[in-house]
């Protein structure tokens, strides 16, 4: 058995963070993003409305899913964070722009940011098919 190749794929716009963590690693054709949050592409907090934040971290994950070969078309889990379980409501509305049927599978968590956050996403996905 062989071991299957492990990648950290990045491009000019891939978000950067100033913490610890690769953006995307890829192995095989399993791609697992890090969080994305509503950053700016220096890294830099981009404080906003919930909705704000919510585009501006799923963009972001785009962007990096992208920059690994994949879309989010192609995603297959994401797990979400959100600081307001008021926010629910509209999470879910939001989350439909940009995930389409079949829906990946999906874990939400709220009460767990901090307060300079109103949403994070991270997810595995799958490369798209050339």
């Amino acid at each position: 058995m062989t071991n299957p190749i492990v990648s950290y794929p990045r491009d000019e716009n891939t978000p950067v963070s100033h913490l610890p963590f690769s953006p995307a690693v890829r192995v095989g054709d399993l791609i697992f993003v890090s969080g994305q949050a509503s950053v700016d592409k220096t890294g830099k907090i981009i404080s906003g409305t919930f909705e704000e934040e919510f585009r501006r971290s799923v963009e972001n994950l785009r962007d990096v899913l992208e920059s690994a070969g994949s879309d989010l078309a192609h995603v297959i889990q994401t797990r979400n964070y959100i600081r307001d379980s008021a926010n629910s409501p509209l999470y879910n509305q939001l989350y439909r722009e940009y995930f389409k049927d079949p829906l990946p599978a999906r874990t939400t968590i709220s009460g767990c940011l901090p307060p300079t956050l109103h949403y994070e996403i991270d997810c595995i996905a799958v490369p798209k098919v050339k």
